[in-house]
């Protein structure tokens, strides 16, 4: 089973919490014991799991990410000027995986689903495939 989400991202460099989009979908499904894949088709997106408490974490590593990729270096030669985005992207990796027991997503007690954009805003895609 696969199914296709979309997603409107507010800014360029932006986290979306998607964790109860996932789990919605692991209900309608019924499944009670697996696992996911959460893929995002995009080069300059991804998918990562973290804090979901605390929102200064989203700001923190928003901010890092623009510390350690610059948008504007003088070395940059991608025509598009978004390689910053791109590397951003490749950080953090186009997909996750996610264990299902008893119906949930095993997720630890701080841990969230993140849509994360990095060359923004725009409308998103991304893929929740059970296994």
């Amino acid at each position: 089973m696969l199914k296709k989400f979309t997603l409107q991202t507010n800014s360029r460099d932006d986290m979306i919490e998607i964790t109860e989009k996932v789990q919605n979908y692991v209900y309608e499904n019924k499944l009670h014991d697996g696992a996911v894949i959460v893929y995002c088709p995009h080069t300059t997106a991804g998918i990562t799991i973290n804090e979901n408490a605390d929102p200064d974490v989203k700001r923190d590593m928003i901010r890092r990410f623009d510390e350690v990729y610059p948008w504007n270096h003088e070395l940059d030669r991608h025509m598009e000027g978004n390689t910053a985005a791109h590397m951003k992207a490749s950080t953090i990796g186009a997909s996750q995986h996610v264990i299902i027991s008893n119906g949930r997503l095993v997720l630890g007690t701080w841990q969230g689903i993140y849509f994360c954009e990095f060359d923004g805003p725009r409308t998103r895609t991304y893929y929740v495939k059970i296994l």
